[in-house]
């Protein structure tokens, strides 16, 4: 009896375990999805401690603050950063650049009232900021305010940097908030006015092939596309195409792809949540 009385307990631990795996030493929850899911950051390399480091010699440098802030954002460690960018901002209250990242890191883990805030607070001390407008584009745009993040990505796309990521990023998004707004011809006006300016390739120059009309849905995730972030990424975008098309099946299909790709930090797996919460 006594037996028999334990195996449902170790059978519940086996299945608790098996549902919930244990983050390694310093991993840290980050952000529990709607399912139940879990995320948490991934170890680190040696960048952080370098950061903490140079900090420690100098502990009011924002400059430093900011390098730590993005050396644990590249380890998914979003919790942290947002700390770290909170330090930075007891330095230096109106500083937009560290406004701009705290933002980015609450859309992060999906404090979408906080990042609001931090942007808007960015964008009023310096309005030209291509990272304040692009992430609070972005914001705008999970929220369902297409014609707001329209009007952002608009006044981004000509102030983007480097070597042509950042502007087919922009185009993109743009062409997507303008199409969900309804302002299809303003759509096809700025990709054709856009054509000849993204010599790169990364996830949205490919998802922006696809929206003129080169690359069938079916292509646009390619074999060699296997990192989580990129299937979030390309899945959100042919998802959002299929529900331009009135086609509800076929874009929860891909915005489902885009949630299992395990790409939680991607803004892609954060616009494939909204959408599915909008299509229940």
């Amino acid at each position: 009896m006594r037996v028999r009385q334990m195996i449902p307990t170790c059978i519940t631990l086996f299945v608790l375990a098996v549902a919930r795996p244990t983050a390694a030493v310093g991993q840290t929850p980050q952000y529990r999805s709607p399912a139940g899911v879990q995320y948490v950051s991934l170890p680190d390399t040696g960048d952080v401690a370098r950061a903490e480091a140079a900090l420690a010699a100098d502990p009011r440098n924002v400059d430093l603050i900011i390098a730590l802030g993005l050396a644990q954002s590249g380890i998914r460690q979003y919790r942290e950063a947002i700390a770290t960018f909170s330090r930075g901002l007891e330095v230096e209250p109106d500083n937009p650049v560290v406004y701009r990242w705290r933002g980015h890191r609450h859309l992060s883990v999906r404090e979408l009232d906080r990042a609001r805030a931090n942007l808007e607070r960015g964008l009023a001390l310096d309005p030209t900021n291509y990272g304040v407008l692009y992430h609070l584009g972005i914001v705008r745009f999970v929220t369902g305010d297409f014609d707001g993040a329209a009007a952002l990505f608009a006044r981004a796309l000509p102030l983007a940097p480097g070597d042509g990521g950042e502007r087919a990023g922009s185009i993109d998004w743009l062409w997507m908030s303008l199409s969900r707004a309804g302002k299809h011809g303003e759509a096809r006006a700025m990709l054709a006015r856009e054509a000849d300016s993204l010599p790169v390739e990364n996830a949205y120059a490919q998802r922006i092939r696809l929206y003129r009309g080169l690359l069938e849905p079916d292509a646009v995730l390619a074999p060699a596309d296997t990192g989580d972030v990129a299937v979030a990424t390309l899945s959100y975008g042919v998802g959002n195409w299929y529900l331009l098309q009135g086609d509800t099946a076929q874009a929860r299909h891909w915005f489902e792809r885009s949630v299992a790709s395990g790409g939680w930090p991607a803004f892609g797996f954060i616009a494939s949540e909204a959408e599915l919460r909008r299509l229940r």
